[in-house]
């Protein structure tokens, strides 16, 4: 196996990896979404605070890089 054949395979176990992962996160979002209670107008200061946390961790979730 030359150089770039090897190169060539790590690259392809690497989108092969990457696919899988961008696959699981949107499934484990999916998922997530039945799990917690849909976002309703609050009833008070705690139930407020919840929901933004949940929406900052989402986004931050969202924009990692694989």
């Amino acid at each position: 196996m030359d150089l770039h054949s090897a190169q060539a395979n790590k690259d392809f176990f690497r989108e092969d990896i990457s696919e899988y992962v961008a696959q699981l996160q949107l499934h484990m979002a999916l998922q997530a979404r039945n799990l917690v209670p849909t976002l309703t107008q609050a009833r008070d200061s705690r139930e407020q605070l919840l929901q933004q946390t949940q929406a900052n961790i989402e986004k931050l979730v969202s924009r990692q890089v694989i």
